[in-house]
């Protein structure tokens, strides 16, 4: 009997060392295909809905048929956490185009390929939430929205890849992202917050961003706990000059943001309204109205 994590793959359930598709997928040889990353917390998925509902939308955009409707995708994730008995996990939805040939004619791809990981991941280093994170502006430029835009959350990340490479190399912990004018856009897989004169701003989603549903989620703290919030092009003055910042995502939640470029953002700790929210959010997460219970 194994203790391997199940895969599930279009219906079927692999172990982790065995869960494979073919190299004719066009979702391995092109990045054709949609995603979501999910967050689990003391058996309850959280905000499935919303994350279900954003795959399909981006699916749509691409004009790609998921080959389940929503609740059955929504039964699907459940049934895998149920069969890996986790309680606290990260769940990776994948829709690919599916088998096809060495061809670009998505034609060619009669089945798309429905997969479902659930496992963990952690991409803070250390007491990131404590002491914030150092980030850099970098020089890949976010797609324009007329383009791969990330407004679609699609298998295509090589833009973010490329960012995060540059960020490693300058030893900072993560990227920021302009798009093609010069304004903030988003880091490499995060939306970003600033706080000026204690009020929020964010940029709109028209820079090429993604629709954050975290980012959603501080939205509505800010309603409940009385904080203006405003969304706006970001410029990096304006970044450089801020009193607070920081990202919000599925996997991160809420970090604090301590340097860009050298620059020292607000006293170089995370800052009273970034603690407020950060406060609201573990709130949040810890209700079970928020979440799908396993």
């Amino acid at each position: 009997m194994t203790n391997e994590l199940q895969v599930y793959i279009d219906g079927e359930y692999y172990p982790k060392s065995q869960a494979k598709i073919s190299v004719y997928d066009h979702g391995f040889l092109y990045g054709d295909g949609v995603f979501e990353g999910i967050r689990e917390y003391n058996g309850a998925v959280f905000k499935l809905k919303e994350h279900v509902d954003r795959l399909y939308r981006s699916a749509h955009a691409i004009m790609l048929q998921i080959p389940l409707t929503k609740q059955e995708m929504v039964k699907a994730v459940v049934e895998t956490l149920c069969k890996n008995k986790m309680k606290d996990s990260y769940i990776r939805l994948i829709v690919s185009r599916g088998l096809g040939d060495l061809g670009l004619d998505p034609r060619k791809c009669p089945k798309p390929t429905v997969i479902i990981i659930t496992d963990t991941i952690n991409i803070r280093a250390g007491n990131a939430k404590e002491t914030g994170i150092t980030t850099m502006f970098s020089w890949v430029r976010r797609n324009p929205v007329d383009a791969t835009t990330h407004e679609i959350k699609s298998l295509n990340y090589l833009n973010s890849i490329l960012a995060k490479i540059e960020a490693n190399a300058n030893g900072v912990d993560e990227a920021i992202c302009l798009e093609p004018s010069g304004c903030i856009a988003e880091g490499v897989g995060e939306n970003i917050f600033i706080v000026k004169n204690g009020e929020l701003l964010t940029p709109p989603t028209s820079t090429g961003a993604l629709a954050g549903i975290t980012a959603e989620v501080v939205s509505k703290l800010c309603i409940e706990l009385g904080l203006k919030l405003t969304v706006a092009n970001l410029t990096p003055f304006m970044m450089f000059t801020a009193d607070e910042a920081f990202f919000t995502g599925t996997a991160m939640e809420l970090v604090p943001i301590r340097e860009v470029n050298k620059r020292t953002i607000g006293d170089g700790k995370p800052g009273p309204v970034t603690k407020k929210l950060m406060v609201g959010f573990q709130k949040v997460i810890e209700d079970p109205s928020q979440g799908t219970k396993i």
